[in-house]
């Protein structure tokens, strides 16, 4: 039954090429749905569709309008229109205090992880409310909850992910179309060479389970809040964060 669990649906996955996004598309594909990979790196997003096999690979910008739209309508057109949206791109930007935090460095990561979500969302939105059904899950993280010292940027970007996802959720709530967030604690992934590794042994030292999160444990959380088995929850934060938080 799992193996049809997204049969007939098409998820589209943004910063699908790799990590959190691609592990999600890997879930969804395993499980019967479309995938559409939307990325930047088409040379990784191709290799990456390719490993999936029913998935495509989208050139997008998520910092674009123009570039989103022009996205959906190549999923639209060379697949289906989607069903579900995995908002995962982003970046982590720079390790470094407020005080000496570079002010494009903090456009760059707020324009990419906030913004991008709120564009990507409202680039899909409109079609599922039209059909009548939708599942959109976005990648917050724990550091949106409590703050993490020397990226306020990334924190900051990732407590808007939360407030965003909640207010999307409740304008929602009645349309069959459904909005939820999750926040990890820190995942191994490629973002690790954007970070300095007294910030990783910081990240790891808050974790009682001691170790990192796999992507493939976000996955499976996520493929739930994107599945027709979730039908309860709207405009929710869920934690996967190895103890650090409990609320």
């Amino acid at each position: 039954m799992a193996s049809e669990l997204f049969k007939g649906r098409t998820a589209v996955i943004t910063g699908g090429a790799r990590g959190i996004g691609l592990a999600c598309g890997a879930k969804i594909a395993a499980s019967g749905g479309r995938v559409a990979l939307w990325d930047r790196d088409m040379d990784r997003a191709r290799q990456s569709a390719a490993s999936l096999g029913d998935a495509i690979a989208v050139q997008v910008d998520v910092t674009s309008e123009q570039s989103l739209n022009e996205a959906l309508a190549k999923t639209e057109r060379d697949l289906a229109a989607p069903d579900i949206l995995v908002a995962s791109a982003g970046i982590t930007g720079p390790n470094a205090t407020v005080i000496q935090y570079p002010v494009d460095a903090w456009k760059q990561v707020l324009d990419i992880n906030l913004t991008g979500v709120f564009l990507s969302n409202r680039a899909v939105a409109r079609g599922m409310v039209e059909r009548g059904w939708g599942r959109i899950v976005n990648i917050a993280s724990v550091a949106g909850k409590e703050g993490n010292p020397n990226a306020s940027a990334y924190s900051a970007s990732k407590a808007g992910v939360i407030g965003f996802t909640k207010s999307l959720g409740k304008e929602l709530a009645t349309s069959g179309v459904l909005v939820n967030c999750v926040a990890p604690a820190v995942v191994k992934t490629e973002l690790f060479s954007q970070m300095t590794e007294q910030h990783i042994q910081y990240m790891l030292s808050k974790i009682p389970m001691n170790r990192f999160g796999e992507v493939e444990e976000v996955a499976e959380m996520v493929a739930w809040l994107a599945s027709p088995l979730c039908t309860f929850a709207t405009g929710a934060a869920f934690d996967l964060s190895g103890g650090r938080a409990t609320y």
